[in-house]
């Protein structure tokens, strides 16, 4: 079986010389990335420009841990559930890279976390040309035309190194801009000895340099990302004294049986736009298992056994290097001396107290935000049916017809979870949503092309 190339005959995007586009993506993560590959498969050789803050293209930098695996299998990766023939599949990567033959060996649907960055890095390669990489988005605004209606979009930039603005226009914007760390505790004064679990990989280290001491960590949060840290600290720092805080009574397994897991099939996202807010409200409470503040069943097994072994050989909890404190939820911090203590609040009676050890670091698995898009529309914020932000159901933002021309529009990418579902930020769902993205942005070329 010959890999199959990436040279195409396909028309290709054009490179950002010219600085007006008929779609610029602002960010170039997964989401961005799955609708390059979308316009390469369709053959739609359209102005693009993809705008992306980092240097590079790498996803989840902080969280590449060894031995972490991925959540989700290999088949829904940025293509093969749209098109399980396009250049840009696992498989056909595995193929490029000479590992086909060893990772069907693995019998396992969930490649290494390393290894799935390493193949949308891989993709995302191929759009080298069409990426102004090192650029952070600060605003789109409008721009009118003689009839006072909208009919392109301004994208206002800066080079992160140089401060350098830009400005170019598009008829059709994404927004794709990931989450920000979520941070609901007060943190002022105490930046250097906190650290969120998005940059884990890459600040930890640089804090705690010698990983001999016994330095004496913090994890606070009781889902996938906690557990995963709480898990590497025991072998990254193995003379560190660990403790991981939560709110609940326990670490909980993820739900990720069959019949549960078909929330985020691609075709549910219909039936989920289509009911009435309080009904999307009660469907997301019911599946929230399946993707918040839980962990996978078999990073449970690894840290019970740690936890039973350390019971082994002593029995006093409280006097194990390595300790899982439920019912404890952080809700700040006071400096003592070169250290930290921890507010705690007991989420069983509500009492408050102060924990009796303190610490070099603490790290914050607390989550995202996802509302940075809001920020980057303000100036548009006039132009809405409603107060907020609402979209339809391709993701474009809900402006009024009258003050926006035809064929014109903002799209959201990963922050639409209350009108599409628990699926919106995931993986597993941007294969099938680029070619969405791709039908609604460039819809008769699309059509066109299928006649061909």
């Amino acid at each position: 079986m010959a890999t199959i190339p990436l040279e195409t005959t396909a028309p290709r995007s054009q490179p950002h010389h010219d600085p007006q586009y008929d779609l610029v993506c602002v960010g170039f993560g997964p989401a961005s990335l799955a609708i390059a590959i979308a316009l390469h498969d369709r053959g739609i050789g359209a102005r693009v420009l993809y705008v992306e803050k980092q240097r590079s293209f790498i996803w989840h930098a902080g969280m590449l841990l060894p031995d972490a695996r991925m959540q989700i299998s290999f088949l829904k990766d940025l293509a093969t559930l749209r098109d399980p023939t396009s250049k840009f599949t696992f498989v056909n990567y595995l193929k490029a890279k000479d590992r086909l033959v060893a990772f069907t060996n693995l019998s396992t649907f969930l490649p290494l976390r390393e290894e799935y960055n390493d193949y949308m890095s891989w993709c995302a390669d191929h759009f080298e040309e069409q990426v102004q990489y090192g650029h952070e988005t600060t605003s789109v605004s409008a721009v009118h035309g003689n009839d006072g209606s909208v009919e392109r979009w301004q994208v206002a930039s800066r080079d992160t190194k140089t401060n350098q603005s830009k400005m170019v226009t598009a008829r059709n914007v994404v927004i794709a801009i990931g989450g920000k760390p979520r941070i609901p505790i007060p943190t002022r004064g105490l930046e250097s000895q906190i650290v969120h679990s998005s940059s884990y990989s890459t600040e930890v280290p640089q804090i705690l340099k010698a990983n001999d001491v016994p330095h004496y960590i913090a994890v606070v949060g009781g889902g996938q990302s906690s557990a995963e840290i709480f898990n590497d600290l025991q072998s990254r720092y193995p003379n560190a004294s660990v403790s991981l805080f939560t709110g609940a009574s326990a670490l909980k397994p993820s739900d990720d049986s069959p019949f549960v897991n078909e929330v985020f099939d691609p075709e549910r996202v219909d039936d989920f736009y289509r009911l009435a807010p309080e009904s999307r409200q009660r469907s997301t409470l019911s599946n929230k298992a399946t993707n918040y503040g839980v962990v996978r069943p078999e990073l449970l097994d690894r840290l019970y056994e740690a936890m039973y072994y350390q019971r082994l050989h002593e029995a006093d909890p409280s006097k194990w290097q390595f300790k899982i404190v439920p019912w404890r939820e952080v809700v700040g911090f006071e400096k003592d001396g070169e250290s930290l203590r921890l507010r705690l609040k007991n989420t069983s009676n509500g009492e408050m107290s102060i924990s009796d050890d303190s610490y070099d670091l603490a790290i914050l698995g607390t989550g995202y935000e996802r509302k940075g898009h809001e920020t980057l529309l303000e100036s548009t914020r006039g132009l809405l049916e409603e107060e907020r932000f609402a979209v339809e159901r391709d993701y474009r933002v809900k402006y009024r017809k009258d003050a926006v021309a035809e064929g014109c529009g903002v799209y959201l990418q990963g922050c639409c979870e209350d009108t599409h579902g628990l699926g919106d930020s995931l993986l597993s769902m941007l294969a099938v949503r680029g070619g969405e993205m791709v039908d609604s942005i460039f819809g008769s070329q699309t059509q066109q092309r299928a006649r061909l």
